[in-house]
C-alpha cells in the first residue's frame, strides 16, 4: 500500500493538531505515525490510496481551530509493516519555524469543569486541555512538549497520565495537564512575604515545589476576594506575569491603587465576571462580544453607558474623561475563581510600577510591588517570558490591536520576501523585537516604554530569546533611524556580536512599511504616517508625514508644517508646550498673551527666550503634538500625566459632539522638488476664534478631527495614487482612522490600517524587518 511522507507547516503545536493527526488517522484504518519537530509536525502515513488522499484532504481544509495549516509537504515513501497508527516523541533538530499557539483562553470544557460541584478539578486554578491554556508562557525551547515546558517539574499522576494518553480524551497529548494531586498550587502571602495562616501550607521557597500537603480547599482564594472587596490592593501572579486587582466600583480603592502604583490618570482596564457584567457598564455589540470571548481573550475598548443606563458604576477614576472602559473577560481558571468570589468587577493591570518591566517572579514581585500590595496570590509554576495583555477595538473589518501580547504572540507573518535572518529592536515607546527567518516574522510581546534600564535589559533578554528558541542566527539587525534610543544601541551591540550590517530605518518609513507587510501589498502606495514624535532624515523631528513609499524606499510628499517644541521631550507631558510652539511659529512675541493662561510668568519667561534664541526647542511637523496644542487651545488639558491623555479626552468630546464642519487646514504646495506642507495656521486662528465666542470644547474637537479628515483627502487627491495606508500613533484615534477610511474609499481609494500588528510604535519591529529584508546593508535613506 502507498505511504506518504508529510511535513506540515503553520500554527500546529499546542493546538491538540497530533491528536487531531492521530484520530483521523485512526478512523481511516491507516498506519504510521506523527511528532513534534521544531519545523512544525511531520506524518507518515500508509494506507489505501483513497483512504489518504481523504487524510490530506482532511488536514488541509479541515485542521481543526485554533490550528493553522500553513502548507504541507508531500513525498512518497516506500512501504513499511504498519501497525497501529502512533504519536511518537518528538524529534529536536536544527531550524525551528514559528508553529506554536499562543496562549489560550479557558476553554468552555474546561470551566465547567472548574465550576463543577463535582470531579477531580473542581475549583482548580490551572485547569486546561488541548484547546486552552498556557502555551508560549510555559515554553523554554522547541519542538513542544512538556519537557521544554515550566510544566515539566510537574510530574503527571496516574489519573493524569491516563487522561494524556487517551486518544478519545481531550486532554490527550495535551502538554499542561495538570491537577490538585499533580500539578501547580496556589499560595496567599503577605506583602512581607510570609504565608497567610488561612492559605495553603507547602514546602520550598514561593516559585519552588508545594506539594508537602494536599492542595487547599480554595481557602487562599476566599481570603484575596475578602481582601478585593475590603478595599485593598491584590497582587495576582497569572499566566504571563502580575495583574493588581482592585474594586472597580470603590473610589477609594482605585485612588489607593493609583497611588501607590504612581500612575495618576492612565486608564486601567477592568475584568468582568461575564459578558452580562460588561454589559451592565458598557455598550457591546457582537463583534465586540466574540472578541471578548475568543481563545485571545484581549481586553477590548467599549464605548461606557451613561450613569443613567449603567446597572453597575464603575469608579471614574478607572478611565477619568475617558468615553470607553477597556474590558476584559478571566482567561485562566485562576481569574476565573478570583471574579465568581469578589463577585463584582475588578481593575486588572499590569503587575509593576510604572515604566518598569512585569514582575513574573514571586521573590522579584514581593520585592518591586512590596509597597503597592497588600497580599499576593502566588503560584509555582515559573512563567518563561512576561506577557502582557493585548489590547483590541473592533472596527469595520473586525479586531484591530493597539497592544500585541497574549493571545497573539508568538503567531507568525508570512513574508512574500527572500532575505537572511534579520532581527529587528523597534523604537524607543511600547516597544517590540521581531525576528525574520524561513519567510516568516515573528514579532515579541509588547515590552513597555525603553524608558529604564530594566526595560532595555528586557528587550535585548527578548531579542535574543526569540534567536535562541527558533535556532537563528540573525545575519541583518535593524533598528531605528534615531542614535540615541536605548533599542538603536542595543542593535549596535547585537550587530556586532552577530557580525552582521546593521540598518537604520526612518521611524515614519518603518511606520508605513509594517502595514504593507501586514497586508501584502506590493508597489508604491501613499503612506499618512501621523504620530508623536519620530527622528526625519533632516535631523528634525517628524510626525505628520505623507510618504510615497515601495517596499524599501520612499519619498517624502507632504508633512505637517514644521514648529519648534520648547522643551522638545517634555511637551509630551505638557500640551500647553505644543501650544506655545505653535503660536510663537505663528506670531512670534504675541504668543505671550495667549500663553499667560497656561503658565506663570516666572515660567514663561525663559521659555519664550528659549523660543527666540531657537535653543532647547527642536523644530517638528508632529500631528500628535498638533493633538496635544489643539487640547490645549481648546481649554482640554494643558498638562498630561502619561503621553497621549490630552489627544484621548479630544478624540472622547469629539465622539460626543458628533459630525461638524472642518476647520480650514490647507495644504500648500512645496518649492521645486520640495515636499507640500499642511498650513496649520488658518485651522489655529480658527480654534483661537472659537474659543472666545465661548464654542465648547466638544465642537472645537469635532471641528479639529473633521480638519484631518479634509486634509487626508486632499493628500491622497495630490499623490494620485489608489492605495493609501494609514500608521502611526495618531491612528489608534478610533474616530479619525474610521472617518478617513470612509471619505477615502468614497473616492475609490483603498485604504489600508493596521489590524493583527499596532499603529503606534509596537508596530515599528515589523516595519524594519520588512524595510531591511528589501534593502541592501547599510543606512536606508531616501
Amino acid at each position: 500500500m502507498p505511504r506518504l511522507a508529510l511535513r506540515v507547516q503553520g500554527i500546529v503545536q499546542g493546538v491538540g493538531f497530533r491528536p487531531l493527526v492521530y484520530r483521523r488517522a485512526s478512523a481511516l484504518g491507516l498506519g504510521g505515525w506523527v511528532r513534534n519537530r521544531p519545523g512544525g509536525v511531520e506524518i507518515e502515513v500508509q494506507g489505501p490510496e483513497r483512504s489518504l488522499h481523504t487524510f490530506v484532504e482532511g488536514l488541509t481544509r479541515e485542521p481543526s481551530a485554533p490550528a493553522r495549516v500553513e502548507r504541507i509537504e508531500i513525498e512518497q515513501r516506500a512501504e513499511e509493516e504498519a501497525g497501529p497508527f502512533q504519536i511518537l516523541g518528538s524529534e529536536a533538530a536544527s531550524g525551528a519555524r514559528p508553529s506554536l499557539s499562543a496562549d489560550l483562553a479557558l476553554c468552555e470544557a474546561c470551566a465547567r469543569e472548574v465550576d463543577s460541584e463535582t470531579g477531580r478539578r473542581r475549583r482548580y486554578p490551572f485547569t486546561s486541555c488541548a484547546q486552552c491554556g498556557p502555551r508560549y508562557t510555559i515554553l523554554s525551547g522547541l519542538p513542544y512538549d512538556r519537557a521544554r515546558t515550566t510544566m515539566d517539574r510537574f510530574a503527571m499522576c496516574s489519573a493524569c497520565a491516563a487522561e494524556y494518553e487517551d486518544p478519545s480524551d481531550r486532554r490527550f497529548h495535551a502538554e499542561p495537564i495538570a491537577c490538585p494531586a499533580c500539578g501547580p498550587r496556589v499560595q496567599l502571602l503577605a506583602a512581607a512575604g510570609g504565608l497567610r495562616e488561612s492559605s495553603l501550607r507547602g514546602s520550598g521557597s514561593p516559585d519552588g515545589a508545594l506539594h508537602a500537603t494536599p492542595w487547599s480547599d480554595d481557602a487562599a482564594l476566599r481570603e484575596a476576594a475578602a481582601a478585593v472587596l475590603a478595599g485593598r490592593v491584590i497582587a495576582v501572579k497569572g499566566l504571563g506575569g502580575f495583574h493588581l486587582l482592585v474594586d472597580a466600583t470603590s473610589p477609594d480603592a482605585v485612588a489607593l491603587l493609583r497611588r501607590r502604583k504612581r500612575r495618576d490618570a492612565k486608564p486601567f482596564a477592568v475584568m468582568f465576571g461575564s459578558l452580562d457584567a460588561v454589559r451592565a457598564a458598557c455598550c457591546v455589540s457582537p463583534a465586540e462580544a466574540d472578541a471578548l470571548r475568543g481563545p485571545e481573550a484581549p481586553i477590548v475598548l467599549l464605548r461606557r453607558l451613561s450613569p443613567a443606563a449603567a446597572r453597575v458604576a464603575i469608579a471614574e477614576a478607572v478611565a477619568p474623561g475617558m468615553a470607553r472602559l477597556g474590558a476584559l473577560l478571566p482567561y485562566t481558571p485562576l481569574h476565573r475563581l478570583v471574579l465568581q468570589l469578589v463577585g463584582r468587577p475588578v481593575v486588572c493591570t499590569s503587575g509593576n510600577l510604572s515604566d518598569e518591566p512585569l514582575c513574573i517572579d514571586t521573590s522579584d514581585a514581593l520585592e518591586r510591588l512590596g509597597g503597592v500590595a497588600d497580599l499576593f496570590l502566588v503560584h509555582d509554576r515559573p512563567i518563561a517570558r512576561p506577557l502582557d495583555d493585548s489590547v483590541a477595538r473592533v472596527g469595520p473589518a473586525g479586531i484591530e490591536l493597539l497592544r500585541r501580547a497574549r493571545g497573539f504572540t508568538p503567531l507568525p507573518l508570512p513574508l512574500r520576501v527572500a532575505a537572511p535572518p534579520t532581527l529587528a529592536l523597534g523604537g524607543h515607546l511600547k516597544c517590540t523585537t521581531a525576528l525574520f527567518f524561513d519567510g516568516q516574522v515573528v514579532v515579541s510581546q509588547h515590552l513597555g516604554d525603553a524608558h529604564t534600564a530594566e526595560c532595555a535589559a528586557l528587550i535585548e533578554r527578548t531579542a535574543l530569546d526569540l534567536a535562541r528558541l527558533f535556532r537563528v542566527r540573525p545575519e541583518r539587525v535593524a533598528c531605528d533611524l534615531h542614535p540615541d534610543y536605548a533599542s538603536s544601541r542595543i542593535a549596535e551591540q547585537l550587530a556586532a556580536a552577530f557580525r552582521a550590517p546593521l540598518v537604520r530605518v526612518q521611524h515614519h518609513h518603518a511606520h508605513v512599511a509594517a502595514c504593507i507587510a501586514e497586508h501584502g501589498v506590493d508597489g508604491p502606495v501613499l503612506g499618512l504616517a501621523w504620530d508623536g514624535a519620530g527622528y526625519g532624515l533632516d535631523g528634525t523631528l517628524w510626525g505628520g508625514e505623507a510618504l510615497v513609499v515601495d517596499g524599501a524606499s520612499f519619498r517624502r510628499a507632504a508633512h505637517l508644517r514644521a514648529f519648534p517644541l520648547p522643551g522638545g521631550e517634555r511637551a509630551m507631558r505638557e500640551p500647553r508646550r505644543s501650544a506655545l510652539g505653535l503660536l510663537w511659529e505663528l506670531r512670534g512675541e504675541g504668543a505671550r498673551d495667549h500663553a499667560r493662561a497656561w503658565f506663570r510668568e516666572a515660567e514663561l519667561g525663559p521659555l519664550l527666550s528659549m523660543l527666540a534664541r531657537g535653543t532647547g526647542s527642536p523644530r517638528t511637523t508632529s500631528v500628535g503634538r498638533l493633538f496635544d496644542a489643539a487640547a490645549a487651545l481648546a481649554g482640554v488639558r494643558g498638562a498630561a500625566s502619561f503621553e497621549g491623555q490630552a489627544a484621548m479626552e479630544l478624540e472622547s468630546l469629539a465622539e460626543a459632539a458628533g459630525e461638524q464642519a472642518g476647520y480650514p487646514l490647507p495644504l500648500r504646495a512645496g518649492a521645486p522638488g520640495e515636499p507640500a506642507v499642511i498650513d496649520f495656521g488658518p485651522l489655529i486662528d480658527a480654534v483661537l476664534g472659537d474659543r472666545r465666542d465661548g464654542v465648547p470644547p466638544g465642537i472645537i474637537a469635532a471641528r479639529f478631527h473633521a480638519a484631518l479628515v479634509d486634509v487626508a483627502e486632499a493628500l491622497a487627491a495630490a499623490s494620485g495614487l489608489g492605495r493609501v495606508v494609514l500608521a502611526g500613533g495618531c491612528f489608534q484615534n478610533a474616530i479619525l482612522a474610521a472617518s478617513i477610511r470612509e471619505r477615502l474609499a468614497a473616492r475609490g481609494v483603498e485604504v489600508y490600517t493596521p489590524r493583527l500588528y499596532p499603529p503606534g510604535d509596537g508596530g515599528l519591529s515589523l516595519g524594519q524587518v520588512f524595510v531591511a529584508a528589501r534593502s541592501s546593508a547599510g543606512a536606508v535613506e531616501a
